[in-house]
């Protein structure tokens, strides 16, 4: 994930103090039916066989988004891809199953479980006795404590990114024999399944130089299924191999190569060889979903097409037309010679016969879709201008038809259109309930009423606007917006206001292509859009720029003290984003219908999240969070309220937002400290309910995963909560069928 998902355990966080008696004290006592389980809203897609129906050997080209800076997880500038690699070559304690709860992972641990709870709280850890590190030694005791030391927090010689419940850990100890490892809390730790998952050995954790530098670029020592073999920056993949000490079932595959491939470059990708399994954007479904369809009807004659090329009689012409388009661009077609449809006659033969192989290939592969274990928020800067009011910012929920910007997400990708309804966890998980009836649903009466109480006035006077760049309430202004948009100089990436009742010139922008209710409209252009907007509006589309607003928004409009009510929406404008700007743009004319109006900025990828979301530069944005087993461990950061630090600036840790309170906090801390599982659970239910009434975050939808795979490509795909299983990944054995008891061994 680039800048739509953040790794939950490697970044740093904000607010604004909230008005007392925002939330009723019966909303918050949790609801009736907080002890029952949920299910996860899609299950795991991974084309699931017995390993007996696996073959033996293969290489696995698996893309990713990058080969990283560093294989220590514990770095700051730890990525997704350090996880992957972790989970395959090293221990891990705990695994989540596919209700995204931890279990045992027996491979490593024969138990654990709290012996004693006082005077201090004590767990014995009884260790598998193959387990073993690649270099023959014993996991034992001596890693433990080698982990705990480094990550601790007491020794500032060690880079860490988080030592959370490290720091909590009083001592560890040898316990009867090698096998057991005793841990000795000096405060209660609930969350104390999350220590020690991945566990790397004391040759890493050992020194500071060791764990600052060492593990950076290799791995000499591991226990996993797979070992580290090579990371090759230069063709930007890491390959990993059988680990030949391996004491589990062995590795069906011999390799898995680990490739850095752009999100937009991975059909393309499939469609070369080059790769197996991919995770893919709706734009790459788009066309692997276009190769099923015509290989569906392979035997049939084609009909015209645009511009008289032909035209699969599974997909309509407009489909081929624009999957054809799209092909031109992802292979560095300039977008005019493209929306010319390739004007020059050799031109248009070369590409459609590129665009046929490419079809041919991509009719190997098929489309695994479940839900991410992440979901996408609505972050409502609190820091200053408007939304450092509380009522504004629950104007702003309050207007919002959650399940509707679901719907465009996910309705067509055939996944459950379901808004999420906890900040602290997803469906299936232990700590899920549904606590969005802390804030409401939405009532656009109410947001009107909760503006007018905060002084916005409908039709109020506003100051005329100044030559140079009047910043508008709450934002850094037009002019700072469209400058910091683009990156050509010309100060205009697609900054505009919705709600703005300008004269369109009739020129179509080039940057503003919608994503509407189908994978094939995230390829369309400008025009369509804006014939589609004179037609009614395409759903999930937003108003290109000099786009008129309807005849009423001026009435509507809000005004308070000579300025108007505009909200500045930060958005990134890199190929992979088409979705958050169509999702964008529904909540826009959802504000702009009780008198907000936003203005859309369009900033590089790049600067995204560093320079705007990190910064505070931003009233409205979009960004993902992904979930967690120990939300009181990982979530708390996120939600806490920020606190001076020492040279005036604010610590606010991971809470972009700056919002955040004392109860919340107060709620974690005892979340945290017991360890009665069902107690815990119940603290983290209200904790939500608290950052739900304070409205600095509206969870939207659990973002969707899709995975392109080679269809012989088996217990592999879209994992959803579960980690992987790498030691059963590989290609399905000749003249095999999917097992009906994908659970053999």
């Amino acid at each position: 994930m680039s800048h739509n998902g953040v790794a939950l355990r490697a970044v740093t966080r904000s607010v604004v103090f909230l008005t007392a008696g925002a939330l009723a004290v019966t909303a918050l006592s949790g609801c009736s039916s907080e002890d029952k389980s949920s299910k996860p809203l899609a299950e795991q897609d991974i084309a699931p066989v017995a390993r007996d129906q696996v073959a033996d050997g293969g290489t696995l080209h698996w893309a990713v988004d990058t080969v990283p800076e560093t294989l220590n997880t514990f770095q700051a500038d730890a990525d997704a891809t350090t996880t992957t690699v972790a989970q395959a070559v090293l221990p891990s304690m705990y695994r989540l199953d596919a209700n995204g709860r931890p279990q045992v992972d027996p491979a490593y641990l024969e138990s654990a479980k709290v012996v004693e709870t006082g005077p201090k709280q004590v767990v014995l850890y009884k260790l598998n006795q193959q387990a073993v590190w690649s270099d023959g030694r014993e996991i034992g005791a001596a890693d433990f404590a080698a982990q705990w030391r480094a990550l601790s927090g007491k020794d500032s010689a060690y880079w860490t990114a988080r030592n959370a419940g490290y720091e909590r850990i009083e001592k560890i100890e040898r316990g009867d024999n090698d096998l057991e490892v005793k841990v000795t809390f000096a405060r209660p730790y609930a969350d104390w399944r999350s220590l020690f998952s991945p566990l790397y050995p004391k040759d890493v954790m050992g020194t500071p130089d060791s764990f600052n530098d060492s593990a950076r670029k290799k791995l000499k020592v591991t226990a996993g299924p797979f070992q580290v073999k090579k990371v090759d920056r230069k063709d930007d993949e890491i390959t990993l191999v059988r680990n030949p000490r391996w004491w589990g079932h062995p590795a069906k595959l011999s390799e898995i190569v680990l490739r850095a491939v752009p999100r937009d470059k991975r059909a393309t990708a499939l469609a070369a060889g080059t790769i197996e399994l991919a995770e893919v954007d709706p734009e790459a479904l788009g066309r692997i979903s276009l190769a099923a369809r015509a290989g569906a009807t392979s035997g049939a004659s084609p009909v015209a097409g645009p511009g008289g090329r032909p035209a699969h009689r599974s997909g309509s012409n407009l489909e081929a037309a624009d999957a054809l388009r799209s092909w031109a661009l992802a292979h560095g077609d300039d977008e005019e010679a493209a929306d010319d449809e390739l004007s020059a006659r050799q031109k248009k033969r070369r590409a459609l016969v590129a665009y046929e192989r490419e079809q041919a290939a991509l009719k190997g592969f098929e489309i695994r879709r479940s839900l991410e274990p992440a979901y996408t928020q609505l972050a409502l800067n609190g820091a200053s201008g408007p939304l450092a009011d509380e009522r504004v910012r629950r104007a702003v929920a309050r207007a919002l038809d959650r399940k509707a910007l679901a719907g465009v997400v996910l309705s067509p990708l055939g996944l459950p259109a379901v808004p999420v309804g906890s900040h602290l966890a997803l469906s299936g998980q232990d700590a899920y309930a549904d606590n969005s009836g802390a804030l409401g649903g939405q009532d656009a009466k109410e947001a009107r009423a909760l503006l007018a109480d905060a002084g916005w006035v409908p039709g109020g006077p506003v100051e005329k606007e100044k030559k140079k760049g009047e910043k508008a309430a709450g934002t850094e202004g037009k002019k700072a917006a469209r400058d910091s948009a683009g990156e050509d100089g010309e100060g205009d990436d697609g900054s505009y206001t919705v709600g703005e009742d300008d004269k369109g010139d009739g020129q179509d922008p080039k940057d503003h292509r919608g994503s509407g209710d189908g994978p094939r409209h995230l390829a369309q252009d400008g025009k369509q859009y804006a014939n589609k907007l004179k037609q009614g509006g395409a759903p999930g589309a937003y108003a290109p720029k000099g786009t008129a607003a309807p005849a009423d928004a001026a009435k509507k409009a809000l005004a308070k003290d000579g300025k108007a009510l505009a909200l500045r929406f930060v958005l990134p404008s890199g190929p992979g984003s088409q979705t958050l700007r169509a999702v964008a743009g529904r909540i826009s004319s959802m504000l702009e219908k009780v008198g907000i109006r936003t203005e859309i900025s369009k900033v590089s990828d790049e600067s995204y999240f560093k320079d705007h979301i990190a910064s505070g530069q931003y009233d409205l944005a979009l960004y993902s969070w992904p979930a967690s087993a120990f939300p009181a461990t990982d979530a708390r950061p996120i939600f806490a309220k920020p606190v001076p630090a020492a040279d005036g600036s604010l610590n606010v840790e991971q809470n972009y937002t700056r919002v955040g309170t004392d109860q919340v906090d107060q709620l974690f801390d005892q979340a945290l400290g017991t360890l009665d599982a069902g107690k815990s659970r119940s603290l983290i239910r209200k904790a939500d309910a608290r950052i739900w009434a304070a409205a600095g975050s509206i969870p939207l939808y659990q973002r969707p995963q899709l995975t392109a795979v080679k269809k012989d490509v088996v217990n592999a795909g879209s994992f959803g909560f579960q980690t992987p299983v790498y030691e059963d990944m590989g290609f399905l054995k000749k003249g095999a069928k999917p097992s009906a008891d994908p659970t053999g061994h």
